[in-house]
């Protein structure tokens, strides 16, 4: 039988019952949300699904979000190509910011620069006549499967420019964020409160049981799950999602092929650099030797300039 699930606004279970089609699914799921075909589909054909994902990952409440219009709609069934994933999903929310949301599995090692490019494109985005105090801001949000800094891994992070002294911010009209969907673990409390780990978990669930769970703590997740689950019914999708999926395994395996490429390049160099240093040492040892052998040569030439005159005064004593 067939609930209905109520739910306050900011998305939290309240009551029982309601009833959506992935109610009775089971099993592993066809193609998770990290497949970008998927992803695009899912939260551009359900507003509701996007407003809830907004919500979290910009800690909105409901009622803050006016209007969202999405500027780079796809016709669902479509083949896309690898060019038309520029952004996964731009919009404009509220007609006083352009969001740009991207998913990203392989890591290509360019992160910091690909994301501020397709900032400063979205930042420059005054009309001619218009003054620049009335400039959009401009906000991209990275979902990413990898880390960005190695070094100091997060789970969901925001950059804005700033001071490097001070740290005064120094517009709140430029900003990045980046979700990481393999550090859930590293979650705040503050993520935790919106939900942020909720919405990483949905992303990376590869059965329905799980999805379900979530869909329990979330009324926006009931929305994509639904969605998602209405898509990879669909043989055509199904098709498209798989498309995606193989041009996104060849873009890992390039990835790290690169990565080896790199390390191996980066060996060769470290040898190449201790050989150096070794012929260094050598050539400045040969020079030693050399300057010890010319100081020894004079020393032998002066010992003979001196055994030449002893003899004269010997032989020639008057």
């Amino acid at each position: 039988m067939k609930k209905n699930l109520n739910y306050n606004s900011c998305g939290r279970e309240e009551a029982t019952p309601k009833a959506y089609s992935f109610a009775e699914a089971t099993g592993p799921v066809s193609y998770t949300l990290t497949n970008d075909y998927l992803f695009r589909a899912v939260f551009q054909s359900n507003q509701k699904a996007l407003k809830g994902l907004l919500c979290a990952l910009l800690h909105l409440n409901p009622d803050d979000i006016k209007s969202l219009v999405i500027q780079n709609p796809i016709e669902i069934g479509d083949t896309i190509e690898a060019k038309d994933f520029m952004f996964d999903i731009k919009l404009v929310l509220n007609d006083t910011t352009i969001v740009n949301i991207e998913l990203q599995v392989a890591n290509e090692r360019n992160w910091p620069e690909r994301s501020l490019s397709y900032l400063c494109r979205s930042f420059d985005n005054l009309e001619k006549g218009q003054v620049y105090k009335t400039v959009k801001t401009a906000i991209h949000i990275g979902i990413l499967n990898f880390d960005v800094f190695s070094e100091s891994p997060e789970f969901y992070a925001a950059y804005k420019v700033s001071n490097v002294k001070t740290h005064k911010i120094y517009s709140d009209k430029f900003i990045l964020y980046v979700l990481n969907l393999n550090r859930s673990e590293l979650a705040t409390e503050e993520d935790r409160k919106y939900d942020i780990d909720c919405w990483a978990q949905l992303f990376k669930a590869t059965d329905w049981e799980e999805i379900k769970m979530l869909a329990k703590k979330n009324s926006a997740i009931v929305e994509a799950a639904n969605a998602m689950y209405d898509f990879t019914a669909d043989s055509v999708i199904r098709e498209h999602c798989l498309m995606r999926e193989e041009f996104q395994r060849r873009q890992l395996e390039r990835a790290m092929w690169e990565k080896e490429l790199e390390e191996k390049i980066a060996q060769s160099e470290d040898i190449l650099a201790k050989t150096e240093d070794k012929l260094t040492q050598t050539e400045d040892k040969l020079t030693q030797t050399e300057d010890k052998l010319t100081q020894a040569n004079e020393e032998i030439e002066r010992l003979q300039a001196e055994l030449a005159e002893l003899k004269n005064k010997t032989a020639y004593p008057y």
